[in-house]
């Protein structure tokens, strides 16, 4: 195929749930505006709670903080349009709306894959040299840390776009996806895609597989170190400094690993739209929820910021 039959293609459509009655579609509005909605109030309250409250200031609340702001970039990258797309049937995103939403889509998640890691690393310090940790887990340090998990967001961002994107696009613009991922985008690709999608491996391996794998390795030290203290007390409470966390990492690499690692052949284009349901809009919600109901710290830092805003007669 030459230059002169290549049709430029100026929009994409997302399929999105089309196939679905528009009595279905309104259900699942409500129900994504209701997820999207608790996902940004309960990370603001994150922000916020571990912000203002003294007793919350430190590494592991600050790169708490750092995890809900990027929860937010996400929901806002992919549920909005989503949401106008169920309920106002406006399925059209351009070419360059496209192209922003898979950016931003690979930014925060390439950086949340490296901040979820970070956070490891730091309940590992804090139950396997707790001595040094004021020392290793120093200001510096923790935003040294931070800046490297967001900035790790930006190569891949940058290189997966921009080559997604360079390619030719000769007439089909059905995206089968409710955002602009990228499988399903390049499978509207009128060329030889097969270097990309050899770097795309790799980039899934460096930003999602090797993130997965120290922190399996820090969880493993970590199990290790928590069996081998003498009393109950101390296990219990080493323990529960970190099950929030490890409970986050095994909701969110789950169902990115199952997204991105199962053979195409093995995966319908809908089971793979619900799993990504699961880490783009589900987790999100939960993170906030696992962090507050799980955490004794987190519970009483609310109820001091609530006691000083409304007053204890309020409360």
């Amino acid at each position: 195929m030459t230059w002169r039959n290549w049709t430029v293609v100026s929009e994409f459509v997302l399929v999105s749930f089309s196939t679905l009655s528009s009595e279905i579609q309104a259900l699942l509005f409500f129900l994504f505006l209701t997820i999207y909605l608790v996902t940004l109030m309960g990370n603001v309250l994150i922000i916020l709670v571990t912000t203002a409250d003294s007793a919350l200031q430190n590494p592991m609340y600050f790169f708490l903080r750092n995890l809900s702001f990027l929860e937010i970039g996400f929901n806002l990258v992919i549920v909005p349009k989503m949401l106008d797309t169920l309920i106002i049937q406006d399925a059209t995103i351009s070419f360059l709306g496209c192209a922003t939403q898979m950016y931003f889509f690979f930014f925060f998640g390439a950086a949340e894959c490296c901040l979820l890691a970070t956070m490891a690393y730091d309940r590992y310090v804090a139950i396997c040299d707790p001595l040094r940790y004021p020392i290793i887990m120093n200001r510096r340090a923790c935003a040294q840390l931070a800046a490297a998990s967001w900035f790790s967001g930006f190569p891949v961002a940058t290189v997966q776009t921009t080559w997604i994107f360079s390619f030719p696009f000769c007439g089909p613009n059905r995206v089968n996806h409710f955002f602009c991922d990228s499988p399903p985008v390049i499978a509207l690709v009128c060329a030889d895609t097969s270097l990309f999608e050899l770097e795309a491996l790799t980039a899934t391996v460096l930003f999602i597989l090797f993130p997965f794998l120290l922190i399996l390795g820090s969880y493993v030290r970590i199990l290790s170190t928590i069996f081998r203290m003498p009393s109950a007390e101390g296990k219990r409470k080493a323990f529960s400094t970190c099950s929030s966390h490890l409970l986050v990492v095994s909701l969110f690499y789950s169902t990115a690993i199952l997204t991105y690692f199962r053979p195409r052949s093995s995966t319908s284009p809908e089971s793979k739209k619900l799993l990504s349901l699961s880490y783009t809009v589900v987790t999100p919600m939960l993170n906030p929820i696992i962090y507050s109901l799980r955490n004794s710290e987190v519970k009483a830092a609310l109820r001091r910021v609530l006691h000083r805003t409304l007053g204890p007669q309020k409360i």
